[in-house]
Order: structure tokens, then sequence, then C-alpha cells
């Protein structure tokens, strides 16, 4: 247990030498899973908490920041998001913000774990885990490497929500994977992935960047801040079907009024901004933005 004298604390093999605490209320579930060990616990500056293999997941403060970016960035990324695959995302945030989206028909959730949506449907029914009940949405507790297999040139946008790339995420990371992302990809669409944190994960960054820039006519690195991540900071590879300028940097389509009324972190400005890197990470990512795709994998 990571809870120790009152506080837990997120030590981790991607974060050598750096660890992050919260001070705990009560913990309110702890359990494992066929494949990673589950705690729920209120802190008592943050919220309701939730980690994964001693790994904070979400807070209920912040988790907006991340959500809210992971979903909009690819969804106003595209001119006509019809067709929305979710992987991952078990505590239910990034179904929360895409069902939010009038336009999209379909929403299907790809997710290896049942226990974290059962979990997140008991103790985060009132912040991230209320979308479960959308019409739109078909739930599938699948490895989505495999499933995808199945769904050629079906969805516009693909949101990849995993984990680190330890554990049951791994395979999420591979060069393979996003060859079957593609595969599964309508004509113009886009996918966003969690993307690691510049301060800590540059190389591991610039690698998948580069499997990408072989894959896709565009690719890019957009970032958002989250007090209770790494280093306070996380990114997201984007990569889109639609070879013109500007594509995924600038919204595709005007955000509504109605829709902009609910959102706390993201609008057109942070779209465009969530795109300029500091200059260490530029340096990396750049020549990486370039066009080397290889059209034969399509």
């Amino acid at each position: 247990m990571s809870v120790k004298e009152g506080w837990f604390k997120e030590k981790e093999v991607m974060w050598p030498g750096q660890a992050f605490s919260l001070k705990v209320e009560k913990v309110l579930h702890e359990a494992k899973s066929q494949y990673q060990d589950i705690l729920v616990f209120d802190s008592s500056s943050y919220g309701r908490v939730l980690v994964l293999d001693g790994v904070i997941q979400l807070t209920e403060r912040d988790e907006f920041a991340y959500q809210e970016m992971i979903v909009n960035l690819p969804m106003f990324g595209h001119s006509q998001p019809r067709h929305v695959l979710i992987i991952g995302g078990g505590d239910g945030g990034v179904l929360r913000e895409v069902a939010k989206h009038p336009e999209v028909e379909t929403i299907t959730m790809c997710e290896i774990d049942k226990m974290v949506v059962d979990v997140a449907k008991k103790f985060f029914s009132g912040s991230t885990a209320t979308a479960f009940d959308d019409p739109r949405l078909n739930l599938q507790f699948e490895d989505a490497a495999e499933y995808i297999k199945n769904f050629p040139g079906h969805f516009d946008v693909i949101i990849v929500d995993s984990s680190d790339p330890v554990g049951p995420a791994e395979t999420l990371y591979t060069r393979e994977f996003y060859m079957g992302l593609r595969r599964a990809l309508r004509q113009g669409g886009v996918i966003c992935t969690q993307g690691e944190c510049m301060w800590l994960h540059l190389e591991l960054i610039g690698e998948v960047l580069g499997h990408c820039r072989e894959l896709f006519p565009t690719v890019d690195y957009a970032y958002t801040c989250v007090p209770t991540y790494p280093s306070g900071q996380i990114g997201f590879l984007l990569c889109s079907l639609d070879p013109a300028p500007g594509a995924l940097k600038q919204p595709a389509r005007e955000a509504g009024a109605s829709l902009l009324d609910q959102l706390r972190y993201y609008n057109p400005s942070i779209h465009r901004a969530a795109f300029i890197l500091p200059s260490f990470a530029e340096r990396i990512i750049a020549p990486l933005r370039l066009r080397t795709v290889e059209t034969e994998t399509a």
C-alpha cells in the first residue's frame, strides 16, 4: 500500500529521483484486478483520487485539464467527428467530454480492465463517470490492439487514454499499434494519444513520434498542465490523415458557445497555444513533423 502515516506517495520507475505526495483523509477502496492495483482515496486538497499501480490517474480538482484537452484537440482537429473510438479511459472522463459533442453519432469505448470502470461508477459518479448511460455508447472490455483489427476505415477520431508504457498499456506505444490505428481511421481521421511528459520522457516521445511520422502525413505534439501529474505537465501525440498545412494546430471548426460554456480548460486559443513548445522540446520534435509517410502501410 502506498499510504503511510496519512500520506500517499507516488514513486515510479519512469520518473526516478522524484516523488509526489498527497495528504490522505480516507482510503475508500483498495483492490487488485486481473491487470493492476487500484486505489481510491479522498485527499485533503485535491478531492477524490484514483491511483493505478501506484500512479495517480486523476484527482477531482485538476482532471478536467487533461480530459478536456485529450478530447477536444482531436475533436476540433476534425471537421466532422461522427464516429469516435476511446481506447482506455475507464474512469469515464474522456467519455464525458466526447459525449458533450452533439454531432457525434457513435461512441465506442474499449477498456481492457472492467474493474476500473466499476470502481469509477461507484466512486466517481459525480465527476468523471457521468456518461456511461449515453445511448451512443458501445462499451467493450477487450484488448484494444486486437479489437481495432475488426474495424478498418471505421472511425473519424480515435482517443487513446492510456496509462504509462508499463503493464497492460505497454503494447499501446508500439509502431504496430499505430499501424492498427491508422487502418481503423476513415478518410481525414485524427488520433490523439496520451504523450507523456516533455520534462521526463522526451526520448520516448521522439521515438513514438518517429513511428507516427512514417505512417501519417501530419503528426504533432501538444501539451497541458496538470498539477498532480509528474512535473505538472503531460503531452499528447496527435496524428492526422489530413495532409493540409496547419492540420491539427488550428481548429477545423468553430466551438459553439453552448459547448464552451461547459468547459473549464479548453478554448480555441488554448488549442493553438498547446502546440507551441519550449525550445528544448521544439528542437527534438520539429524534425519529426516532417512528412516521410509510408503509403504502402495504409
